[in-house]
């Protein structure tokens, strides 16, 4: 029997887009899957739209928003698959993903967690992820391998990456075993970033997979420039540097935010007329210096360099 793929999916506020994502899913060719949907406490109880249309689906609502990280960390306990697939609702699936996402792992036993290849579903021609670059250890920076480009088929060798795309990461039951899930102290924003760090601490590759496709409305629950996403970007920006660099280059990276970082953000926001936005970027600075992680989830071995 093929092995057993747990989707996990969010529903926060957005069951028609939830929807769509359940209904592109009746589309997939792999046998064998099974469909955990978290509701985030939303407005809307989805549970009878869900038992009529998808009964096939697991729902769990929870009591209360626990944002991405701990609401897909309650999906992934709830799973039974030998892989768990981390999937945005906002995103509509191709037939032969599953299957695609798998082959790697066929082949190097050392992968731990696949990324397909994300394109916008607004402009469906356009590239939003092709792999992750390294982030600049002292400045706290990375970019999307071929984000916003053309896809005239450039990116199209397979190839290990520095990090998955929480839009859609299909991980290994082991490496869950061995790492856990997301840190629940990241809410949302940065939350697969330190993931794959732990991951690939634990000794896992992490791959890119151009023959697997996935489309991507983003930024539809957040917004793209909402003071929630200011505040959620600026605080997780700092708690991964906090996380998964030496002492040395987090103070590199601290003398970066304070001479660069602060006059622009204040500046931009400022000039925009956006008081919310600063007040919201504020905040996600002051957040780090009251935060006092628990000793067990200090890291000991920081890898970027």
């Amino acid at each position: 029997m093929k092995p057993l793929v747990s989707i996990v999916i969010l529903n926060y506020n957005q069951l028609q887009v939830t929807r769509e994502f359940l209904d592109s899913c009746r589309s997939l060719t792999y046998p064998n899957y099974e469909i955990i949907l978290v509701d985030n406490d939303s407005r809307e109880d989805p549970t009878p739209v869900i038992r009529e249309h998808y009964p096939h689906v697991h729902l769990i609502r929870t009591q209360k928003n626990l944002g991405f990280t701990g609401g897909n960390n309650v999906g992934i306990a709830a799973t039974k698959g030998d892989y768990v697939f981390v999937v945005n609702n906002d995103t509509e699936v191709t037939p032969n993903l599953l299957e695609k996402l798998l082959e790697p792992f066929e082949r190097d036993k050392t992968i731990g967690v696949v990324s397909p290849k994300i394109r916008y579903y607004s402009k469906p021609s356009l590239i939003q992820y092709a792999g992750y670059t390294a982030i600049n250890p002292f400045t706290g920076r990375n970019k999307a391998i071929g984000g916003k480009q053309e896809d005239r088929g450039q990116h199209d060798t397979p190839s290990y990456t520095n990090y998955a795309h929480g839009a859609a990461m299909l991980v290994k039951r082991e490496v869950i075993e061995k790492t856990g899930a997301f840190a629940d102290e990241f809410f949302i924003y940065y939350e697969e970033l330190d993931w794959s760090e732990r991951i690939r601490r634990a000794g896992y590759a992490i791959y890119y997979q151009p023959e697997a496709l996935i489309y991507h409305k983003e930024s539809i629950t957040m917004g793209k420039e909402s003071p929630m996403k200011a505040y959620y970007h600026t605080r997780n920006r700092i708690l991964f540097m906090r996380r998964n660099t030496k002492s040395y280059q987090f103070a590199f990276f601290l003398a970066f935010v304070g001479l660069f970082v602060i006059p622009k953000s204040l500046l931009k926001y400022t000039i925009n007329r956006q008081p919310e936005h600063l007040r919201s970027f504020v905040r996600g600075l002051m957040w780090n210096f009251s935060y006092k992680p628990e000793k067990e989830k200090q890291l000991t071995a920081p890898s970027l360099a």
